[in-house]
C-alpha cells in the first residue's frame, strides 16, 4: 500500500507545500535581512550621499571623521529620527518603516545632506 492510495493526490501535495513553506520563508527573508547600508560620516559630508532601499530596511551611519560631533536628524510628518551628538567611531542604525525620500541633515554641519529614497 502506498501513501498516495491512503490520501488523496490534492491533500499529498498540500502536505508536501505546507512542510516545505517555513523554510522557503526563511530563506527569503534571510536574503533579505542579508544586505547591508554603511553610510560614512568623513569631510563634513555623507558618503555616499544618496541612497536608495526598500521599506523596512536599516542605514548604519559611521562616525568616522577624525575628532568632529555630528548629530544626524530627520525631520518628515510621517517620519523622525535623532541620534543626538554622535562621537568619532560611534555607529548609529535607523530604520525606515515608511516608503518616500528623506533628507537626513547634521545639525551641527548645515551643509551635510544624505537622501534616502525608500521603496
Amino acid at each position: 500500500m502506498t501513501l498516495r492510495s491512503l490520501v488523496g493526490k490534492q491533500t499529498l501535495y498540500t502536505v508536501v507545500t505546507v512542510a516545505f513553506l517555513p523554510f522557503a520563508l526563511g530563506a527569503a527573508l534571510g536574503a533579505a535581512a542579508s544586505h547591508e547600508y554603511v553610510v560614512s560620516q568623513i569631510g563634513r559630508a555623507f558618503t555616499p550621499p544618496v541612497l536608495t532601499i526598500q521599506r523596512g530596511e536599516t542605514v548604519q551611519i559611521l562616525n568616522d571623521d577624525g575628532d568632529l560631533l555630528h548629530h544626524v536628524y530627520l525631520q518628515n510628518n510621517s517620519f523622525k529620527f535623532d541620534s543626538g551628538d554622535q562621537k568619532p567611531g560611534s555607529r548609529i542604525n535607523i530604520a525606515f518603516p515608511i516608503t518616500g525620500t528623506f533628507t537626513l541633515l547634521c545639525a551641527i554641519h548645515p551643509k551635510m545632506k544624505l537622501v534616502v529614497d525608500v521603496k
